[in-house]
């Protein structure tokens, strides 16, 4: 087999991040792993510098972020491309896309290089923005795609389309277009659903609509979803967040397009002896201190077991 490579990526506005992507640099280099970081990054005896493009992932097998969800998110745009799987090690607040916690690293590295780890796909999402039916902008997103508005006094007004017919007209703050993994995200903090991540599904999610219908909707993965902004409206201009890394700025009547993407991205996860389901749950619970006391579960099979 040819030398294994991964790519350790932090947080460099956090001097934690930074000691911890050099411990796991140094880790993986005495197990004989080839480490690359990103240009302007960290520094470490044993890892090789790489410009921060769609290249630097290539052909590595592991993309390894230290840091919060935002980190991770920004792993996703060189990870994504080249299909490399990405591991996240949570030194931020809530952290709900890492697997590892920081007491937890000496035990992600002990993994990663016995491969003992399991690679799942998340779906992602692929936005068109059209003015006059022209394509003016193209990107994507893993969490969501949000339109809302530019102006915290103003208000936008929107058509809201699902496979290629109006459903409703409102103003508000704007929409959430979400996949399941961002149903823990923004469309969360908008009252949308929690999804668990083997639901195939989009969701759309009103922010502060002023309508009578204006729920959280779930639809198919095979939907498109659109938001048209009125072209007649009065108020302020509108823009077009992705995963609130990737801004298009809209013009009136602009139309925004979300179907399921098409490339997904790959998360790695350790928990591979726990079904997918079960592992969310207890990452609800502990991403969100949800209370459990007093629960018995299935006290029935345990006691049949000793019968």
């Amino acid at each position: 087999m040819g030398q294994r490579t991964v790519l350790v990526t932090a947080h460099i506005g956090r001097e934690n991040a930074l000691r911890s992507a050099r411990f796991v640099a140094d880790r993986l280099t005495a197990a004989g792993i080839s480490v690359r970081s990103l240009a302007g990054e960290f520094s470490s005896p044993g890892a090789h510098e790489v410009p921060a493009s769609d290249a630097a992932a290539e052909g590595a097998e592991l993309v390894i972020v230290l840091g919060g969800d935002g980190s991770l998110l920004r792993a996703a745009e060189l990870s994504r491309p080249a299909g490399v799987p990405l591991i996240g090690a949570n030194l931020g607040h809530v952290g709900f896309l890492a697997e590892a916690e920081p007491d937890g690293l000496a035990d992600l590295v002990e993994r990663v290089v016995a491969r003992d780890y399991a690679v799942e796909e998340r779906m992602t999402i692929d936005v068109t923005v059209r003015r006059n039916g022209t394509g003016i902008a193209s990107t994507w997103a893993l969490n969501e795609a949000t339109v809302e508005k530019a102006a915290r006094e103003r208000v936008i007004e929107v058509i809201i389309e699902i496979d290629g017919r109006p459903l409703s007209r409102w103003g508000g703050d704007g929409v959430v277009c979400s996949t399941p993994t961002g149903s823990t995200a923004y469309a969360f903090s908008a009252g949308g659903p929690v999804v668990w991540p083997e639901v195939e599904a989009l969701l759309m999610v009103p922010i502060s609509a002023h309508a009578l219908f204006a729920p959280p909707m779930v639809v198919s993965p095979q939907s498109v979803l659109a938001v048209e902004l009125i072209v007649a409206s009065e108020t302020s201009g509108a823009v077009l967040w992705c995963d609130g890394r990737r801004k298009v700025d809209l013009p009136p009547g602009a139309r925004v397009e979300v179907r399921r993407g098409a490339l997904p991205v790959l998360l790695a996860r350790l928990q591979t002896s726990e079904s997918r389901s079960g592992g969310f749950t207890d990452r609800l619970v502990a991403k969100f201190g949800l209370p459990v006391a007093g629960w018995r579960g299935r006290t029935w099979e345990d006691a049949g077991k000793h019968a």
